[in-house]
């Protein structure tokens, strides 16, 4: 590896999904000013949405996220009651009825919910909003937990694209890390929402996981690529127990040192162009006709907190405990805990909790 290189790959970093990143965020953010940025918005300029569920019916030792376990259905339920309280509330916060370009659900998984009440919370968006035509509408899921009425009931709804975290494949990596979902199970749930008309479907792989080498990252890829994934997140797993408790599961003995995530790093996706994919940005590959393929090559492409996208609306409404929202004015963070940010919306707060005015040099 580059020396240069080697020495700043050590450093840690936040994550880049936002400028000034994440931990710049001012604690104490009023709701009146977060109602201010949303009452001044054009009403004919078109709004992304993202609908944020903490909830997973697995845990996983590698996650870094903001999750929950959820063994019984009744908290899910709860959750997604106030989540369509949220709804209600940010919409009448607008200046009028506005257009969705990009719908976006995340976690977690939101696939945790019943059918039944991800279809009353797509009904309560429906009813507040207007889509775009050509409006992208995409879930987080897990293939270990989707059941087959619940990839019908997204094809139904209008769904075009679906996410798995397939990770890696090696039988005894997913030990390491606590998620078992062989080949056939991911094929299974991917056939199931092909089935059902959700066209689009991505992939996250995880480099720097425990006991993975190059050879069995390398199969990983050419065993996604049979499945043929219109996009490819390629993420380097985030050591970061003092944050995540789960992952002290994970022995750092077997986790491997910044020269080897590189080497696999650049393995993946020296594989991923080998099968067709182009490399896009940092992290993301994708089939040469898709449309963030396309994006990038004409010079059109964006990024936000999912990631690199098309969409190209300057307002991003985060709803759900910990979801982040942009405007034209700045970012805002939602109340990070379940209980405190259910009590908000309970009380017809917006549930704010951080918040970043941007000035001219981060525009």
């Amino acid at each position: 590896m580059d020396p240069v290189l080697d020495r700043y790959a050590r450093r840690p970093t936040p994550r880049y999904t936002s400028y000034p990143t994440a931990p710049h965020f001012q604690t104490g953010f009023a709701e009146d000013r977060y109602r201010r940025w949303l009452s001044e918005l054009p009403p004919s300029d078109p709004v992304s949405l993202y609908l944020h569920v903490p909830f997973c019916r697995q845990m996983c030792w590698y996650c870094g996220c903001n999750m929950k376990l959820a063994s019984k259905d009744g908290p899910v339920g709860d959750y997604a009651k106030v989540l369509r309280k949220e709804v209600a509330l940010t919409a009448d916060a607008l200046p009028g009825r506005m257009t969705i370009s990009h719908l976006h659900w995340g976690g977690g998984t939101p696939t945790a919910l019943s059918p039944d009440d991800l279809q009353l919370l797509m009904e309560d968006v429906r009813a507040w909003w207007d889509f775009a035509p050509d409006a992208e509408i995409a879930i987080e899921s897990d293939p270990r937990t989707l059941t087959a009425e619940m990839a019908a009931r997204i094809g139904k709804l209008g769904f075009t694209r679906a996410s798995f975290g397939v990770q890696e494949f090696d039988s005894r990596v997913q030990q390491a890390i606590n998620r078992v979902q062989p080949p056939d199970m991911v094929q299974r749930s991917v056939q199931d929402l092909r089935g059902a008309g959700v066209s689009g479907i991505n992939f996250d792989l995880i480099y720097g996981l425990p006991h993975q080498t190059v050879e069995t990252l390398i199969e990983t890829v050419k065993l996604s690529a049979a499945m043929r994934p219109d996009r490819v997140a390629l993420f380097g797993y985030a050591h970061v127990p003092w944050m995540a408790k789960n992952q002290r599961m994970i022995d750092e003995a077997i986790l491997p040192g910044a020269k080897e995530r590189a080497a696999k790093a650049e393995a993946a996706a020296e594989a991923l162009i080998a099968e067709g994919y182009v490399a896009i940005g940092l992290d993301h590959f994708a089939l040469p006709d898709d449309a963030l393929a396309v994006a990038a090559q004409e010079g059109q492409l964006r990024r936000n907190f999912q990631g690199y996208t098309t969409d190209r609306a300057e307002t991003l409404l985060g709803l759900g405990a910990t979801s982040i929202g942009r405007s034209p004015s700045g970012y805002v963070q939602n109340i990070t805990e379940t209980g405190a940010w259910s009590r908000a919306v309970s009380d017809g707060h917006l549930p704010v909790a951080k918040g970043l005015p941007f000035v001219q040099d981060d525009r």
